[in-house]
């Protein structure tokens, strides 16, 4: 099992649900008896999330910090500033919405395995709590990008996931790559695995994300991503398993 890990999650506008997710991590995370950091980037919020989360910490004895983007750039842009703030080699990335289960995170942590290299673990939800729209545009652009890609992943939409960070750290960085991380860790090398887990109603706030984000942008980045493993499959690199 890994020795620590750094837990990264993007907010944008999460006031009424922060609270509750953060102290339903803090339960969790404890009982796995890892060393761990929490890393909230706030995607520009123009609510009172930012508030909440200096309350939180004022209130729980964890490791958080908060890291602020000035504007709204996007979900891709906010993992990518929060692994590179972050200090362990073990990434893992969940959403602010409270739709993830944290009682999920220790199934992922069980399989994942650098040592057999098994450098991404990425959960498949099977039952989606989610609008028509967006289980419908995540079913098209599933299908297409997992045929198009040869990546065996039927859900990489799910932002709960495990992976290496010097692996991302080679990967070039473009908006959207969280979407992404299965085909390109496959063609680093990565033995990846897919587990089944839980996905919940969100019962505060709103999705920020639809069809033209979900569906049209993805489609058009997965041309750009087949060229990137052709590029990747010649690559080296050093990996520091502790």
């Amino acid at each position: 099992m890994i020795k620590n890990f750094s837990l990264v999650i993007p907010l944008h506008n999460e006031e009424e649900i922060i609270e509750r997710v953060i102290e339903e991590l803090y339960l969790e995370l404890i009982k796995l008896s890892i060393n761990f950091e929490i890393i909230l980037v706030d995607d520009g919020s123009t609510d009172n999330t930012v508030p909440e989360v200096q309350k939180l910490l004022q209130k729980l004895n964890i490791n958080l910090q908060i890291i602020r983007n000035s504007k709204n750039r996007g979900q891709s842009y906010s993992i990518n500033k929060g692994i590179i703030s972050s200090k362990y080699k073990s990434i893992i990335t969940l959403d602010g919405d409270g739709q993830n289960d944290p009682k999920d995170i220790k199934h992922l942590i069980n399989v994942y395995n650098p040592k057999q290299n098994i450098h991404l673990v990425s959960g498949i939800r099977t039952k989606r709590r989610d609008s028509y729209v967006k289980k419908f545009s995540s079913l098209i652009a599933n299908k297409i990008r997992k045929k198009y890609l040869n990546d065996n992943c039927s859900d990489t939409g799910c932002a709960l996931k495990i992976f290496n960070k010097e692996i991302y750290e080679n990967l070039i960085y473009f908006n959207g790559i969280h979407r992404f991380l299965p085909a390109l860790f496959l063609s680093m090398n990565s033995k990846n695995i897919y587990i089944p887990v839980n996905h919940r109603n969100r019962t505060k706030g709103k999705s920020k994300y639809g069809i033209s984000n979900r569906l049209i942008n993805g489609l058009f980045d997965m041309y750009k991503v087949k060229k990137m493993m052709k590029i990747n499959e010649g690559k080296s690199y050093n990996r520091n398993e502790n």
